[in-house]
């Protein structure tokens, strides 16, 4: 969303966490629920550590897998980015060294969000391993 200020050249944008999900493509949808999905079972798996030691190994082992999902598409989409990126700059013969950085960030934004799912699910993964008992 995007607000017209006195001057219409000056646009400030409101949300720049959308502006950067909506620049990385679908991809980093999928790399939010990764994120959502470790979160979540990270918190199931706290909710039933005192009452089921069972279920919160599995809820962890869960987290686990997720984080590691969102990294994976993280690094996949990055480099599906790439390889779309030199084929415009191939197809283009001598392109403009803005449109090359273009596609370098926009290939970047997954595999850096794709890391900030896996650090944040590390995080609590961490936690929650520290106070399970064998």
């Amino acid at each position: 969303m995007k607000l017209l200020v006195l001057f219409p050249e000056a646009v400030i944008t409101l949300s720049p966490l959308t502006d950067r999900m909506s620049e990385g493509g679908s991809f980093m949808y999928l790399i939010l629920i990764c994120l959502l999905l470790s979160l979540f079972f990270i918190v199931k798996g706290f909710l039933s550590l005192k009452s089921n030691m069972l279920n919160s190994k599995r809820m962890l082992n869960l987290a686990v897998d997720t984080s590691l999902l969102g990294l994976a598409i993280g690094f996949f989409s990055s480099v599906i980015g790439l390889i779309t990126a030199f084929d415009s700059i191939e197809a283009m013969g001598n392109a403009d060294p803005s449109i090359f950085a273009g596609g370098l960030k926009v290939s970047l934004l997954t595999a850096t969000f794709g890391l900030l799912t896996f650090i944040i699910a590390r995080i609590g993964i961490v936690i929650l391993r520290g106070l399970q008992k064998d």
